[in-house]
């Protein structure tokens, strides 16, 4: 009977993954809190007087969405969306009903076409982005603005063309919420 002796360097890298496990609370929490940060960020940057910077919420909200399509509830559009109405100055109910409709087209469109390419997915985001961008206008109009629809060109070129650097950070974060940690049981 022979016997099979691992090396000590082979012992140390299994060691390393033994009793490791990602974080629970750390794997749901991190999408949920990207998305709200997205939310938070315009306003740290600066305040303009016409929108220019992207919607970082819901670019995030899409780009988690189309990595991880079971990660956040198909519901996570209405409390997500709430939360970006709180802080972007949209009129309230703008974001629950325009991202909710984002999540399930994205929903949709996961069932339909479920292998997908970087320009697939690209393509998808920036009809997405355009049309939450301009209809978001079309509701501030609603409520009392008087905005042309061209006050927004540079607002839906900026965020498309800024979506596959905000991708990679969704990916970057999706790697750290899967880091494992020592599990004690």
């Amino acid at each position: 009977m022979t016997s099979f002796r691992l090396s000590p360097l082979s012992k140390d890298r299994f060691r390393k993954r033994i009793n490791r496990a990602p974080s629970p609370l750390l794997a749901r929490s991190v999408p949920w809190a990207t998305v709200m940060l997205g939310s938070l960020l315009p306003a740290w940057i600066f305040i303009a007087s016409a929108p220019f910077l992207p919607p970082f919420g819901f670019l995030v909200l899409v780009a988690w969405r189309q990595l991880r399509p079971g990660l956040l509830p198909v519901w996570a559009g209405l409390p997500l969306g709430l939360f970006d109405d709180l802080y972007s100055g949209q009129p309230l109910g703008n974001g629950v009903f325009l991202w909710s409709v984002a999540v399930i087209a994205l929903d949709v469109i996961e069932a339909r076409l479920p292998w997908r390419n970087f320009f697939t997915e690209w393509l998808v985001a920036a009809a997405l982005i355009g049309a939450y961008i301009v209809l978001s206008l079309g509701v501030a109009n609603l409520a009392g603005g008087a905005a042309p629809v061209e006050v927004v060109v540079p607002q839906v070129i900026l965020s498309v063309l800024l979506y596959p650097v905000i991708a990679r950070m969704v990916a970057a974060f999706d790697r750290f919420r899967l880091i494992p940690f020592r599990e004690v049981a």
